[in-house]
């Protein structure tokens, strides 16, 4: 059977209208351009691959799937074969990566797994030639990602959920629940593989998962999921403002200077300090440094102080009060060398 010619029952067809307005709305991909879609084995990315497959030419996309195996439990290797046959009947390209390090004592097993995943699947997009890295999160995963970030205590972009697009990654299931991808694979009888992680309740995501959501919809009588995805997509929206704002007001404070940056000190308290607090943390990210909410404020900190003040910040970086600045800048490389 060609691609075109798949079956598209009403549950499938459902969720490819909404991932056809989805990827159209927010230009998730390139004519012709290439899609490797991320596939664990279970429904969710099943989903996605399938819709992909079926959506390729009305999209004018090009899919490979690629799989990733973290090697944490015993059997895992039947996952990979599992996709790589689901890639075989679908007739695209297969691609396999294997982690080749494990979790340091102590670090958190979800985070490493992330972590991995995301650099293998990069890699492989720049390996094919470019293109763009397709996951399947859905609105279920948006919700769980806003309730985090409130339990936290995250700012505007936390509370915003995951973004639609953060190229070279897409993510076009984020207006799908999970119930709808479990119905889309039941009706295609395609059997997703279980990840026994994906019901422990020691990861807190498992956990609001399989109890706190579920407790909330009983005490309030209706879904919370596509709720709090609303609430991700309304603040995602007031972010992306704000950080056009941000960049806009980078121009008036910002100076380049060798190993660092130059901040303004009067043009940056002339902000207010929201705005102020997205310019340092742009610029810190300009770095490489994935600034938290205290270094921020301790840069804050030095504009509002005497100069001569100096402050450490992560990632090796360390600002100084001058006069009329307050300085950004990386140790000098025979520093970091020793």
């Amino acid at each position: 059977m060609s691609r075109s010619g798949l079956p598209r029952p009403p549950a499938v067809a459902r969720v490819l209208h909404k991932v056809t307005a989805s990827a159209r709305r927010h230009h998730m991909f390139e004519p012709n351009g290439r899609v490797v879609v991320a596939v664990s084995g279970g429904p969710d990315s099943l989903c996605l691959l399938h819709s992909l497959v079926r959506l390729e030419r009305l999209l004018r996309v090009q899919v490979t799937g690629f799989h990733f195996d973290h090697r944490l439990r015993e059997g895992s290797e039947r996952d990979a074969a599992y996709v790589q046959g689901q890639c075989r009947k679908l007739g695209v390209p297969f691609v396999l990566r294997e982690a080749r390090s494990k979790p340091r004592r102590g670090e958190s097993v979800e985070a490493w797994a992330r972590t991995v995943r995301y650099e293998a699947l990069n890699a492989v997009v720049e390996e094919l030639g470019g293109g763009t890295a397709a996951v399947a999160h859905t609105a279920d995963d948006q919700a769980e990602t806003v309730l985090l970030a409130l339990l936290k205590g995250g700012g505007l972009e936390a509370l915003s959920g995951m973004r639609w697009v953060t190229r070279p990654v897409v993510r076009p299931l984020l207006e799908v629940t999970r119930d709808e991808t479990v119905t889309f694979c039941r009706a295609l009888r395609l059997r997703p593989r279980d990840d026994p992680m994906n019901r422990d309740p020691a990861y807190l995501r498992v956990a609001l998962r399989t109890r706190v959501v579920p407790l909330l919809e009983e005490r309030l009588g209706r879904g919370v999921r596509q709720t709090l995805a609303r609430t991700a997509g309304l603040l995602a929206e007031d972010a992306e403002m704000l950080e056009a704002m941000a960049t806009e007001a980078s121009g008036a404070v910002v100076e380049p200077s060798d190993h660092g940056r130059l901040l303004r000190v009067g043009a940056l308290r002339a902000l207010p300090r929201p705005l102020a607090a997205r310019v340092i943390r742009r610029e810190m990210r300009s770095l490489g440094i994935l600034p938290d909410s205290a270094a921020i404020e301790a840069v804050l900190g030095l504009a509002d102080g005497r100069p001569g003040r100096r402050a450490n910040l992560p990632g090796g970086l360390s600002a100084r009060r001058e006069r009329e600045y307050v300085r950004l800048s990386r140790p000098s490389p025979r520093v970091r060398s020793r």
